[in-house]
């Protein structure tokens, strides 16, 4: 329990930011592994097509300071090289 009104208040303030910050990275996880579920299945036209959305969402969440830059960077990498190792194992 807070001691004084102004602890109050942060505890308020966390738990509105808590609460903001879970909803951004429960969709970019979403996203991601909707992503993740096209390249296995081979739909590789489909999750080129998804890509932007995908990583539009990754750099939101970095925008809004609930993963860094950094984390965001190698997520988007990670996805683009998921891509890319799909497509050059079905041209071989």
């Amino acid at each position: 329990m807070p001691n004084t009104r102004q602890a109050a208040k942060r505890m308020r303030r966390d738990a509105r930011r808590r609460e903001r910050n879970r909803m951004h990275l429960s969709r970019m996880r979403t996203y991601i592994k909707k992503f993740r579920k096209l390249v296995e299945e081979g739909k590789l036209d489909e999750a080129k097509n998804f890509l932007p959305e995908v990583v539009s969402i990754i750099q939101h969440t970095a925008s809004k300071g609930v993963i860094t830059k950094r984390e965001a960077a190698r997520r988007v990498s990670r996805v683009y090289k998921l891509l890319n190792k799909a497509l050059s194992a079905k041209a071989s």
